[in-house]
């Protein structure tokens, strides 16, 4: 008789737990489908995507490489051409490649890094701000897929979770005592035995299953998932040394910092680079004179 009554209870309670665990399987991929079909819909402007992958400062610099309003060499020192420095050329049309080519003006003649604007310099970063922020305003509301069981829940919901696992411990350990203590006899008592330790055992694995079931339904970034399935068109027209350039320059934010930056923590390593610059400035000075040319 007691084998009977654990094999319906065990049945009983692991049903309940499976059930609740699919209905947040259905719920959560319902979710998840809608909020991919929402992203995948969105055209994304070039700009927009490359900054919510961090490579709108790159894609600029890229634009500008290929405009001819700058150059960059393999140090990832950049420096503008002449045409980067006429003020009457026109600039370019989107307001990050405009910001970036101001910033750079600041730091000419000396050359700069795209990682030190991207980073240090204060009205390029504003006016980067400002962009991120009005695109961002544009975007549909997104719904978030909870990622942890007590994401975004009352304090209720919280204390009655914990009573019901509180429960269900207390439910597996008393049941698996009495199915090891009791003696079944007869085929009948020990298929209710059987059914009661399967149901037992499900519930040891009720855990795994809902870990398995947020995994396979998460969805942590779908807009930057579908922003990193896209390349700037700058960045995509250049070839590969340009690009390892423009990497190289926008990943560096200490070495090239031109002269409208002041770094109070320069080392010694830091001074010997910006002395080898002008060495060799001053070498190739002197090679243009020789050759009858005009310096610079």
């Amino acid at each position: 008789m007691l084998q009977l009554v654990l094999a319906v209870s065990a049945f009983t309670v692991a049903a309940a737990v499976y059930a609740v665990i699919g209905l947040r399987w259905w719920r959560r991929a319902r979710l998840r489908r809608a909020v991919l079909g929402l992203v995948s819909g969105l055209e994304l402007e070039p700009y927009h995507a490359a900054e919510l992958r961090s490579e709108e400062t790159g894609a600029a610099a890229a634009e500008l490489l290929l405009g001819g309003y700058l150059g960059i060499d393999g140090e990832g020192a950049a420096r503008l051409t002449a045409a980067g420095r006429d003020p009457c050329r026109t600039p370019p049309g989107h307001p990050l490649p405009a910001a970036l080519l101001e910033a750079v003006r600041r730091y000419d003649p000396e050359p700069v890094s795209i990682g030190c604007i991207g980073r240090y310099d204060t009205e390029y970063l504003i006016r980067r701000s400002a962009y991120a922020r009005e695109r961002d305003a544009l975007l549909p509301r997104i719904a978030r897929i909870p990622q942890t069981p007590t994401h975004d829940r009352g304090r209720l919901l919280d204390c009655c979770g914990c009573v019901g696992i509180v429960l269900l411990v207390s439910f597996w350990c008393v049941a698996g005592v009495l199915l090891v203590l009791a003696h079944p006899h007869g085929l009948r008592e020990w298929a209710a035995s059987a059914v009661a330790a399967a149901g037992l055992a499900a519930l040891g694995l009720a855990e795994r299953a809902d870990r398995a079931v947020r995994t396979r339904t998460a969805c942590e970034d779908p807009l930057g998932d579908h922003a990193r399935r896209q390349v700037h068109p700058a960045l995509a027209a250049l070839d590969e040394r340009q690009r390892v350039h423009v990497r190289r320059s926008a990943d560096d934010d200490r070495r090239w910092r031109g002269v409208a930056y002041e770094d109070h923590d320069r080392t010694d390593e830091d001074d010997d680079w910006w002395d080898a610059y002008h060495y060799r400035a001053d070498d190739e000075d002197d090679e243009d004179r020789s050759d009858g040319k005009p310096p610079g």
